[in-house]
């Protein structure tokens, strides 16, 4: 059983290759994600590819839709091709961790099984984890990973794949420590419990809702992830945990 863990956090990557990197960066964090890409689109170093990853899931992300699944391919190909240059790229692996998860979102559990996704994500997440043990980035997607298997496999499939409520808590206090003002860690927490069951973890939601809304943001994206935990955060205090599971469910 291969689970479907989706988390929306992207790490302050090395940038782009320097006769472009200062104007990509502020493009990106500004959210003017297509003028990004025309920054990088002729550069042939891995930073770069990697970097235009990061811009496609970031806009992809920053939608109320689902994303597009020939978007998604792309990132993989740009995480693909900084891997291809330089083979432990940091940035590379993590970027095609959450373009994989995202492809593996709409799918059922066979279709994930069968193409093996989830755990492709996990891997190269742990994969930098072996290479850095204070990736607060990594941390975090590994926190909402182990809750997804949870969520989608229950019990069973979790012991199955080696997931566990325990690891999820050991991952996210491990990116809290390391980066404690980060919205979108914070946020991805809450998403992922709230939707696995908001009424039983509602402590927990809402002390990662009230991180995730007082945190500092640097970006657009950090500001969209700021902005869901306060639509969230909202439910759950107004209509109560049955509809801020359902809503949990359907945000990104």
């Amino acid at each position: 059983m291969h689970a479907l863990p989706v988390v929306l956090v992207f790490t302050l990557a090395p940038l782009p290759a320097a006769a472009q990197g200062q104007e990509a960066l502020q493009l990106f964090l500004a959210g003017s994600y297509d003028e990004a890409l025309d920054c990088t689109e002729d550069a042939a170093d891995a930073d770069s590819a990697a970097f235009t990853a990061r811009v496609l899931l970031a806009e992809a992300l920053s939608n109320e839709v689902e994303p597009e699944t020939a978007v998604l391919n792309r990132a993989v190909e740009e995480a693909d091709r900084a891997l291809a240059l330089q083979p432990e790229h940091v940035e590379g692996r993590l970027q095609k961790a959450i373009a994989l998860s995202l492809l593996a979102r709409p799918m059922s559990l066979s279709q994930v099984q069968k193409e093996g996704r989830g755990v492709e994500a996990r891997d190269l997440a742990e994969s930098v984890l072996e290479d850095d043990p204070h990736n607060a980035y990594a941390h975090a997607f590994l926190s909402v990973w182990n809750v997804e298997v949870l969520r989608r496999g229950g019990t069973l499939g979790a012991m199955m794949m080696g997931a566990s409520l325990k690891k999820a808590r050991r991952h996210y206090e491990a990116a809290g420590a390391a980066m404690p003002d980060d919205a979108s860690i914070h946020w991805q927490w809450a998403r992922a419990l709230a939707a696995l069951d908001a009424k039983k973890y509602r402590k927990e939601v809402e002390a990662a809702l009230a991180a995730a809304e007082t945190a500092a943001t640097d970006s657009e994206l950090e500001g969209v992830m700021q902005r869901r935990a306060k639509e969230l955060d909202g439910i759950l205090s107004g209509a109560g945990p049955k509809a801020a599971e359902v809503r949990a469910l359907e945000m990104l």
